[in-house]
């Protein structure tokens, strides 16, 4: 019983597409072509993989048993050409990683900038998001890097280390919200207000309502949810909302005087950043270069 790395991209191929034709499409390849290749696999491995219907291609139990060691397979065959390549000297790796706003905002860039210049011929994927998003990404294999405050460690995510990096997360508002006005503002004033946060799986929802909880006091409803920065920013500084971010996404905003922090005791909260990965397979040497200047970058800003 044999099969090979071609087989397995192309049964991929038809889950990922969930029909034939969709599959032989994305593989530039004719529907009779990958036909026979996914039933040259089924009689090499002795079972059936898929249900076909006119509607499809379902997956077997077989299938599903098979799909994450092909997904394993094919991206150790990927990472090892990008480590033959970069002691080649070619360095056509491409550096895949995941990160929160804040991160993705200041940390990052300056490690990755560092990469590219010691590694010109690196590519660099990134995806932001906050926790929940991050720990998918890492699990579809989209990343192999991930900076966030905290993911789950299960059996098949780990953390690397703590990053050193940190930043200061402040409830805000905008720079003339009748709460400005307000003495001796305080936390259960704030109750009451319209609030733009994340969804409430995330790790920024649940830190802000750790703040009214840590002081005995119900958090407030949330009449937005959204994961776009984009869109917190504009409706705080445009709509009276409150909300809850890191510093570096509202830097900006900030030095132009158009949002800030409320100052309500209580209401900011310093928080650290750490580093994770899959427990399976090896991580490969775009990521581990990125690792390195990461740890150069924050070591020196702490210098």
């Amino acid at each position: 019983m044999t099969i090979n790395l071609r087989q397995l991209a192309a049964f991929l191929a038809v889950v990922n597409a969930g029909s034939l034709g969709r599959a032989a499409a994305a593989l530039n390849t004719t529907q009779p072509a990958l036909s026979r290749t996914i039933k040259a696999m089924e009689a090499a491995l002795g079972v059936p993989l898929f249900e076909r219907h006119s509607t499809g291609m379902i997956l077997t139990a077989y299938a599903q048993a098979l799909q994450p060691h092909a997904e394993l397979l094919l991206a150790e065959s990927r990472n090892a050409v990008e480590e033959i390549d970069a002691l080649r000297g070619l360095s056509k790796g491409t550096v895949r990683v995941g990160a929160v706003g804040s991160v993705v905002s200041h940390t990052l860039p300056l490690a990755i900038d560092r990469v590219l210049k010691r590694w010109p011929g690196l590519h660099v994927s990134i995806i932001e998001g906050v926790e929940d998003s991050l720990e998918k990404a890492l699990l579809k294999r989209e990343i192999d890097l991930a900076i966030a405050v905290s993911l789950r460690e299960t059996e098949e995510i780990s953390l690397i280390a703590e990053s050193g990096w940190h930043d200061i997360s402040s409830i805000v508002a905008s720079t003339n919200h009748p709460l400005r006005q307000k003495p001796k503002l305080g936390m259960r004033d704030l109750q009451q207000q319209r609030w733009v946060m994340p969804p409430s799986n995330t790790m920024p929802r649940s830190e802000m309502q750790q703040m009214f909880l840590s002081k005995g006091i119900e958090p407030p409803e949330v009449v937005v949810e959204t994961r776009s920065i984009n869109a917190i920013k504009a409706l705080v500084a445009n709509a009276d909302f409150l909300s809850y971010i890191p510093l570096p996404l509202y830097h900006m905003e900030r030095r132009a005087k158009v949002i800030d922090a409320l100052p309500v005791p209580g209401g900011m909260t310093k928080r650290h950043f750490s580093i994770f990965r899959r427990r399976d397979g090896l991580l490969p040497l775009p990521a581990l270069k990125l690792l390195e200047e990461l740890r150069r970058v924050v070591k020196q800003s702490h210098a």
